[in-house]
Protein backbone atom coordinates (compact mmCIF):
# COMPACT_ATOMS: atom_id res chain seq x y z
CA UNK A 1 0.00 0.00 0.00
CA UNK A 2 1.45 3.58 -0.82
CA UNK A 3 1.33 5.66 2.35
CA UNK A 4 1.59 8.96 0.74
CA UNK A 5 2.32 10.44 -2.94
CA UNK A 6 4.96 11.38 -1.57
CA UNK A 7 6.56 7.61 -1.18
CA UNK A 8 6.67 7.54 -5.28
CA UNK A 9 9.70 8.86 -6.83
CA UNK A 10 9.97 9.50 -10.26
CA UNK A 11 10.36 6.25 -11.77
CA UNK A 12 6.87 5.66 -10.24
CA UNK A 13 5.42 8.69 -10.99
CA UNK A 14 6.46 8.09 -14.94
CA UNK A 15 4.61 4.73 -14.69
CA UNK A 16 1.57 5.86 -13.10
CA UNK A 17 0.81 8.48 -16.19
CA UNK A 18 1.59 6.29 -18.53
CA UNK A 19 -1.02 3.30 -16.91
CA UNK A 20 -3.05 6.37 -17.39
CA UNK A 21 -2.71 6.98 -20.59
CA UNK A 22 -1.11 10.28 -20.88
CA UNK A 23 1.99 11.71 -21.81
CA UNK A 24 5.44 11.79 -20.03
CA UNK A 25 5.61 15.19 -19.38
CA UNK A 26 2.42 14.80 -17.29
CA UNK A 27 4.87 13.16 -14.74
CA UNK A 28 7.25 16.41 -14.49
CA UNK A 29 3.94 18.12 -13.49
CA UNK A 30 3.41 15.93 -10.99
CA UNK A 31 6.83 15.85 -9.71
CA UNK A 32 6.97 19.53 -9.55
CA UNK A 33 3.64 20.09 -7.85
CA UNK A 34 4.96 17.57 -5.34
CA UNK A 35 7.86 19.37 -4.73
CA UNK A 36 8.55 22.26 -6.42
CA UNK A 37 4.87 23.41 -5.51
CA UNK A 38 4.98 21.00 -2.05
CA UNK A 39 1.44 20.95 -2.88
CA UNK A 40 0.05 17.29 -1.89
CA UNK A 41 -3.06 17.60 -2.72
CA UNK A 42 -4.06 16.69 -6.45
CA UNK A 43 -7.41 18.61 -6.78
CA UNK A 44 -4.93 21.77 -6.58
CA UNK A 45 -3.03 20.36 -9.44
CA UNK A 46 -5.24 22.65 -11.98
CA UNK A 47 -2.52 22.33 -15.09
CA UNK A 48 -3.11 18.62 -14.79
CA UNK A 49 -6.13 17.05 -16.93
CA UNK A 50 -9.43 16.79 -14.23
CA UNK A 51 -10.30 13.22 -15.59
CA UNK A 52 -6.18 12.52 -14.71
CA UNK A 53 -6.69 14.00 -11.25
CA UNK A 54 -9.57 12.10 -10.73
CA UNK A 55 -7.91 8.78 -11.64
CA UNK A 56 -5.34 9.58 -9.51
CA UNK A 57 -7.62 10.55 -6.35
CA UNK A 58 -9.25 7.46 -6.93
CA UNK A 59 -6.17 5.28 -6.83
CA UNK A 60 -4.86 6.84 -3.57
CA UNK A 61 -7.81 7.08 -1.56
CA UNK A 62 -7.39 6.34 1.83
CA UNK A 63 -3.63 7.71 1.40
CA UNK A 64 -1.62 10.23 2.84
CA UNK A 65 -2.32 12.61 5.65
CA UNK A 66 -5.47 14.22 7.12
CA UNK A 67 -5.83 17.10 8.59
CA UNK A 68 -7.60 16.15 12.26
CA UNK A 69 -6.68 19.36 14.74
CA UNK A 70 -5.29 22.65 14.60
CA UNK A 71 -4.42 24.55 17.29
CA UNK A 72 -2.85 28.24 17.44
CA UNK A 73 -1.17 29.82 20.35
CA UNK A 74 1.16 32.77 21.31
CA UNK A 75 -0.46 35.23 19.19
CA UNK A 76 -0.53 32.67 16.06
CA UNK A 77 3.73 32.62 15.90
CA UNK A 78 2.41 29.05 16.92
CA UNK A 79 0.34 26.33 15.36
CA UNK A 80 0.79 22.20 15.95
CA UNK A 81 -1.38 20.27 13.94
CA UNK A 82 -2.58 16.53 14.55
CA UNK A 83 -2.15 14.90 11.36
CA UNK A 84 -4.22 11.07 10.48
CA UNK A 85 -1.87 8.25 8.95
CA UNK A 86 -3.46 5.73 6.87
CA UNK A 87 -4.66 2.70 8.82
CA UNK A 88 -6.17 5.82 11.85
CA UNK A 89 -3.42 6.36 13.97
CA UNK A 90 -2.05 10.35 14.07
CA UNK A 91 1.28 12.36 14.50
CA UNK A 92 1.95 15.88 15.33
CA UNK A 93 3.74 18.68 13.58
CA UNK A 94 4.68 21.89 14.84
CA UNK A 95 4.82 25.10 13.23
CA UNK A 96 7.05 27.76 14.72
CA UNK A 97 7.39 31.52 13.42
CA UNK A 98 10.06 34.23 14.48
CA UNK A 99 10.00 37.39 13.48
CA UNK A 100 13.59 39.25 12.71
CA UNK A 101 15.39 40.19 15.03
CA UNK A 102 14.31 43.19 16.89
CA UNK A 103 11.07 42.88 15.34
CA UNK A 104 9.07 43.01 17.96
CA UNK A 105 9.59 40.04 20.64
CA UNK A 106 12.69 40.98 22.03
CA UNK A 107 12.57 37.86 24.71
CA UNK A 108 12.71 35.60 21.17
CA UNK A 109 16.50 35.27 19.96
CA UNK A 110 15.71 32.46 17.13
CA UNK A 111 14.55 34.94 14.30
CA UNK A 112 18.10 35.62 12.84
CA UNK A 113 18.08 38.87 10.80
CA UNK A 114 15.32 38.02 8.38
CA UNK A 115 13.14 35.84 10.62
CA UNK A 116 12.20 31.92 10.25
CA UNK A 117 9.78 29.81 9.86
CA UNK A 118 10.36 26.16 11.16
CA UNK A 119 8.51 23.14 11.07
CA UNK A 120 9.14 20.44 13.95
CA UNK A 121 8.04 16.92 12.31
CA UNK A 122 7.52 13.16 13.57
CA UNK A 123 9.03 10.16 11.96
CA UNK A 124 7.29 7.63 13.83
CA UNK A 125 3.86 6.93 15.85
CA UNK A 126 4.89 6.78 19.14
CA UNK A 127 8.06 5.83 20.09
CA UNK A 128 10.20 3.04 21.86
CA UNK A 129 12.67 5.31 23.68
CA UNK A 130 11.09 5.52 26.90
CA UNK A 131 12.02 8.81 28.35
CA UNK A 132 10.48 9.29 31.75
CA UNK A 133 9.51 13.21 30.91
CA UNK A 134 8.05 12.93 27.34
CA UNK A 135 3.95 12.46 26.49
CA UNK A 136 5.18 10.37 23.60
CA UNK A 137 7.15 7.94 25.38
CA UNK A 138 4.07 7.35 27.75
CA UNK A 139 2.25 5.62 24.88
CA UNK A 140 4.96 3.55 23.77
CA UNK A 141 5.46 2.64 19.70
CA UNK A 142 2.86 1.81 17.26
CA UNK A 143 4.39 2.29 14.05
CA UNK A 144 7.65 4.33 11.70
CA UNK A 145 6.54 6.79 9.51
CA UNK A 146 7.55 5.87 5.62
CA UNK A 147 9.20 8.61 3.55
CA UNK A 148 6.44 10.15 2.51
CA UNK A 149 4.31 10.36 5.37
CA UNK A 150 7.43 12.33 6.90
CA UNK A 151 8.28 14.69 3.52
CA UNK A 152 4.07 15.39 3.37
CA UNK A 153 4.00 16.66 7.00
CA UNK A 154 6.18 19.25 5.82
CA UNK A 155 4.32 19.91 2.69
CA UNK A 156 0.75 20.56 4.29
CA UNK A 157 2.25 22.76 6.69
CA UNK A 158 4.21 24.75 3.98
CA UNK A 159 0.58 25.10 1.77
CA UNK A 160 -0.95 26.71 5.17
CA UNK A 161 1.83 28.93 6.09
CA UNK A 162 0.83 32.06 3.88
CA UNK A 163 -2.59 32.17 5.42
CA UNK A 164 -1.08 31.06 9.04
CA UNK A 165 1.52 34.30 9.69
CA UNK A 166 0.54 36.12 12.36
CA UNK A 167 1.87 39.54 10.72
CA UNK A 168 4.22 41.13 8.53
CA UNK A 169 7.45 39.96 10.27
CA UNK A 170 7.13 36.31 9.72
CA UNK A 171 8.21 34.60 7.12
CA UNK A 172 5.53 33.83 4.01
CA UNK A 173 7.79 30.14 3.40
CA UNK A 174 9.53 27.43 5.18
CA UNK A 175 13.01 28.06 6.22
CA UNK A 176 13.79 24.92 8.15
CA UNK A 177 12.78 21.43 8.96
CA UNK A 178 13.76 19.97 12.30
CA UNK A 179 13.09 16.51 13.11
CA UNK A 180 12.44 16.85 16.75
CA UNK A 181 8.88 15.32 17.16
CA UNK A 182 7.37 12.44 17.94
CA UNK A 183 9.54 9.34 17.29
CA UNK A 184 13.19 8.78 17.28
CA UNK A 185 14.28 9.84 14.46
CA UNK A 186 17.88 7.88 13.90
CA UNK A 187 15.45 4.44 14.96
CA UNK A 188 13.76 4.78 11.91
CA UNK A 189 16.55 5.91 10.35
CA UNK A 190 16.26 4.89 6.23
CA UNK A 191 13.14 6.83 6.21
CA UNK A 192 14.24 9.62 8.10
CA UNK A 193 17.33 9.88 5.35
CA UNK A 194 15.29 9.11 2.83
CA UNK A 195 12.92 12.26 4.04
CA UNK A 196 15.65 14.32 4.54
CA UNK A 197 17.38 13.92 0.76
CA UNK A 198 14.00 14.31 -0.76
CA UNK A 199 13.71 17.78 1.41
CA UNK A 200 17.14 18.92 0.02
CA UNK A 201 17.10 17.67 -3.67
CA UNK A 202 13.07 17.94 -4.36
CA UNK A 203 11.97 20.83 -1.81
CA UNK A 204 15.15 22.82 -2.11
CA UNK A 205 15.96 23.32 1.41
CA UNK A 206 20.17 23.45 2.36
CA UNK A 207 21.38 20.86 4.53
CA UNK A 208 21.90 23.70 7.11
CA UNK A 209 18.09 24.53 7.24
CA UNK A 210 17.30 20.90 8.22
CA UNK A 211 18.13 19.10 11.56
CA UNK A 212 18.00 15.63 12.59
CA UNK A 213 17.61 15.13 16.42
CA UNK A 214 18.52 12.06 18.67
CA UNK A 215 18.59 10.62 21.99
CA UNK A 216 22.19 9.00 21.32
CA UNK A 217 21.34 5.90 19.18
CA UNK A 218 25.55 5.77 19.11
CA UNK A 219 25.66 3.14 15.38
CA UNK A 220 23.19 5.75 13.80
CA UNK A 221 25.15 8.85 14.85
CA UNK A 222 28.71 7.42 13.55
CA UNK A 223 26.32 6.61 10.07
CA UNK A 224 24.99 9.97 9.95
CA UNK A 225 28.80 10.78 10.09
CA UNK A 226 29.24 8.90 6.47
CA UNK A 227 25.87 9.86 5.16
CA UNK A 228 27.08 12.82 1.91
CA UNK A 229 24.59 15.27 3.30
CA UNK A 230 25.72 17.10 6.65
CA UNK A 231 22.46 17.79 8.28
CA UNK A 232 22.79 19.42 11.12
CA UNK A 233 22.65 17.12 14.17
CA UNK A 234 20.61 17.74 17.87
CA UNK A 235 21.39 15.44 20.52
CA UNK A 236 18.71 15.21 23.70
CA UNK A 237 21.16 15.08 26.39
CA UNK A 238 19.09 16.05 29.40
CA UNK A 239 21.37 15.19 32.00
CA UNK A 240 25.62 15.84 32.83
CA UNK A 241 26.53 12.66 34.78
CA UNK A 242 25.29 8.80 33.55
CA UNK A 243 23.51 8.42 37.00
CA UNK A 244 20.96 11.10 36.33
CA UNK A 245 20.55 10.10 32.14
CA UNK A 246 20.28 6.53 33.00
CA UNK A 247 16.90 7.55 34.91
CA UNK A 248 15.74 10.21 32.15
CA UNK A 249 16.88 8.47 28.84
CA UNK A 250 16.58 4.64 29.35
CA UNK A 251 19.28 4.25 26.11
CA UNK A 252 22.02 5.81 28.41
CA UNK A 253 22.11 2.52 29.80
CA UNK A 254 23.17 1.22 26.49
CA UNK A 255 25.67 4.04 24.81
CA UNK A 256 26.56 6.09 27.94
CA UNK A 257 27.84 9.27 28.03
CA UNK A 258 31.15 9.18 27.35
CA UNK A 259 30.30 7.23 24.27
CA UNK A 260 27.70 9.14 22.74
CA UNK A 261 30.50 12.46 23.14
CA UNK A 262 33.20 9.98 21.14
CA UNK A 263 30.22 9.54 18.27
CA UNK A 264 29.86 13.32 18.40
CA UNK A 265 33.24 13.88 17.77
CA UNK A 266 33.25 11.56 14.99
CA UNK A 267 29.97 13.55 13.56
CA UNK A 268 32.09 16.73 13.88
CA UNK A 269 34.94 15.64 11.98
CA UNK A 270 33.22 14.12 9.48
CA UNK A 271 30.97 17.27 8.53
CA UNK A 272 32.11 20.48 10.29
CA UNK A 273 28.77 20.77 11.70
CA UNK A 274 28.52 22.19 15.32
CA UNK A 275 26.13 20.22 17.18
CA UNK A 276 23.23 21.05 19.04
CA UNK A 277 22.35 19.66 22.91
CA UNK A 278 18.74 19.60 23.92
CA UNK A 279 18.32 20.08 27.46
CA UNK A 280 14.79 20.34 28.78
CA UNK A 281 15.26 22.16 32.61
CA UNK A 282 13.17 20.19 35.02
CA UNK A 283 12.29 21.55 38.53
CA UNK A 284 14.23 19.70 41.60
CA UNK A 285 15.72 17.37 38.74
CA UNK A 286 18.26 17.70 36.54
CA UNK A 287 18.32 22.26 37.18
CA UNK A 288 21.32 22.17 39.47
CA UNK A 289 24.31 24.00 39.48
CA UNK A 290 25.62 20.64 39.65
CA UNK A 291 24.36 19.81 36.57
CA UNK A 292 25.28 22.94 34.87
CA UNK A 293 28.62 23.06 35.74
CA UNK A 294 29.20 19.22 34.50
CA UNK A 295 27.77 19.98 31.07
CA UNK A 296 29.59 22.26 30.71
CA UNK A 297 33.13 20.71 31.68
CA UNK A 298 31.58 17.89 29.21
CA UNK A 299 31.19 19.98 26.13
CA UNK A 300 33.91 22.77 26.72
CA UNK A 301 36.45 20.26 24.99
CA UNK A 302 34.33 19.46 21.59
CA UNK A 303 36.00 21.73 19.04
CA UNK A 304 35.37 21.52 15.36
CA UNK A 305 38.70 20.57 13.86
CA UNK A 306 40.96 23.17 11.89
CA UNK A 307 38.95 26.02 13.15
CA UNK A 308 39.11 25.19 16.66
CA UNK A 309 35.37 26.82 17.09
CA UNK A 310 32.89 25.41 19.70
CA UNK A 311 31.36 22.45 18.56
CA UNK A 312 28.62 22.82 20.93
CA UNK A 313 25.52 24.55 20.97
CA UNK A 314 23.54 24.23 24.09
CA UNK A 315 19.91 24.73 24.03
CA UNK A 316 18.40 25.29 27.38
CA UNK A 317 14.56 24.50 27.33
CA UNK A 318 12.39 25.10 30.18
CA UNK A 319 10.49 22.04 30.63
CA UNK A 320 6.81 22.62 29.05
CA UNK A 321 4.34 20.91 31.62
CA UNK A 322 3.23 17.42 30.42
CA UNK A 323 -0.06 15.49 32.49
CA UNK A 324 0.85 12.47 34.36
CA UNK A 325 4.89 12.60 34.33
CA UNK A 326 5.31 14.26 37.64
CA UNK A 327 7.38 17.15 36.35
CA UNK A 328 7.45 21.05 35.97
CA UNK A 329 9.24 23.24 34.80
CA UNK A 330 11.99 25.74 36.98
CA UNK A 331 11.40 29.31 37.66
CA UNK A 332 13.04 31.82 35.49
CA UNK A 333 16.15 32.33 38.36
CA UNK A 334 16.78 28.78 38.20
CA UNK A 335 16.82 29.05 34.28
CA UNK A 336 19.16 32.10 34.37
CA UNK A 337 21.72 30.46 37.03
CA UNK A 338 21.94 27.00 34.61
CA UNK A 339 22.45 29.22 31.65
CA UNK A 340 25.18 31.28 33.57
CA UNK A 341 27.13 27.98 34.64
CA UNK A 342 27.17 26.65 31.54
CA UNK A 343 28.00 29.67 29.82
CA UNK A 344 30.45 30.08 32.53
CA UNK A 345 32.43 27.35 31.29
CA UNK A 346 33.16 28.88 27.73
CA UNK A 347 30.30 26.50 25.68
CA UNK A 348 27.47 28.58 23.88
CA UNK A 349 24.30 28.09 25.50
CA UNK A 350 21.02 30.06 24.67
CA UNK A 351 17.49 29.84 26.22
CA UNK A 352 14.52 28.48 23.98
CA UNK A 353 11.59 30.63 24.12
CA UNK A 354 8.59 28.46 26.00
CA UNK A 355 6.49 28.26 22.88
CA UNK A 356 2.39 27.05 23.49
CA UNK A 357 1.98 26.40 26.68
CA UNK A 358 -1.74 26.52 26.18
CA UNK A 359 -2.04 24.44 22.93
CA UNK A 360 -0.63 21.02 24.54
CA UNK A 361 2.56 22.00 22.26
CA UNK A 362 4.72 19.45 24.29
CA UNK A 363 5.10 16.15 22.07
CA UNK A 364 2.88 14.07 22.33
CA UNK A 365 0.06 16.22 24.18
CA UNK A 366 -2.46 16.53 21.60
CA UNK A 367 -2.41 12.91 20.56
CA UNK A 368 -3.00 12.23 23.45
CA UNK A 369 -6.14 14.49 24.24
CA UNK A 370 -7.46 13.50 21.04
CA UNK A 371 -7.84 10.24 22.07
CA UNK A 372 -5.71 7.91 20.03
CA UNK A 373 -2.70 7.18 22.49
CA UNK A 374 -1.23 4.51 20.33
CA UNK A 375 -0.74 1.34 21.65
CA UNK A 376 0.98 0.58 25.48
CA UNK A 377 4.49 0.59 25.35
CA UNK A 378 5.17 -3.89 25.02
CA UNK A 379 7.35 -5.52 28.09
CA UNK A 380 11.11 -5.06 26.95
CA UNK A 381 10.30 -2.17 24.69
CA UNK A 382 11.20 0.76 27.12
CA UNK A 383 9.66 0.24 30.61
CA UNK A 384 11.01 -1.95 33.33
CA UNK A 385 9.82 -5.17 33.66
CA UNK A 386 10.36 -8.83 34.12
CA UNK A 387 11.68 -9.20 30.92
CA UNK A 388 13.41 -5.68 30.98
CA UNK A 389 14.73 -4.94 34.15
CA UNK A 390 16.29 -2.04 33.50
CA UNK A 391 13.70 -0.79 31.01
CA UNK A 392 16.00 -0.12 28.42
CA UNK A 393 13.89 -0.15 24.49
CA UNK A 394 14.90 -3.75 22.62
CA UNK A 395 15.30 -1.73 19.62
CA UNK A 396 19.00 -0.73 20.71
CA UNK A 397 20.18 -4.53 20.03
CA UNK A 398 19.55 -4.10 17.04
CA UNK A 399 21.08 -1.10 16.39
CA UNK A 400 24.38 -2.57 15.04
CA UNK A 401 22.86 -4.77 11.94
CA UNK A 402 22.61 -1.98 8.94
CA UNK A 403 23.92 1.20 9.65
CA UNK A 404 25.84 1.21 5.96
CA UNK A 405 25.17 4.65 4.93
CA UNK A 406 22.75 5.61 2.07
CA UNK A 407 24.00 5.59 -1.13
CA UNK A 408 23.20 9.03 -2.37
CA UNK A 409 24.65 11.78 -3.61
CA UNK A 410 24.13 15.43 -2.29
CA UNK A 411 25.11 18.56 -2.46
CA UNK A 412 26.64 19.89 0.64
Amino acid sequence: MTRSLYDLDARQLELLVAEAGEPPYRARQLAHWLDRRRQPDLRAMTNLPRSLRARLSERFAGAGLTLDRHQAGDDGWTHKFLFRLPGGDAVESVLLCYPPAGFSRDDDWEGGPRGRATVCISSQAGCAMGCTFCATGQFGFTRHLSVGEIVEQVARVSTMLPELRPGPGAPDHLTNVVFMGMGEPLANQEATWGAAYRLHQGFGLSARAITISTVGLVPRIRRAAAEPLPVNLAVSIHAATDELRDRLVPVNRTWPIAVLLAAVEEYVAATRRRVSFEYALMAGVNDDLEQARGLGRLLAPLRVPGSGGHAAHVNLIPYNPTPGTGFAPPSKGAVRRFRDAVAAAGVPVSVRANRGVGIDAACGQLRTAAGRPGRKVPEGSGRRGPGNPEGVPRLVGELSQGDAPVDRVAAS
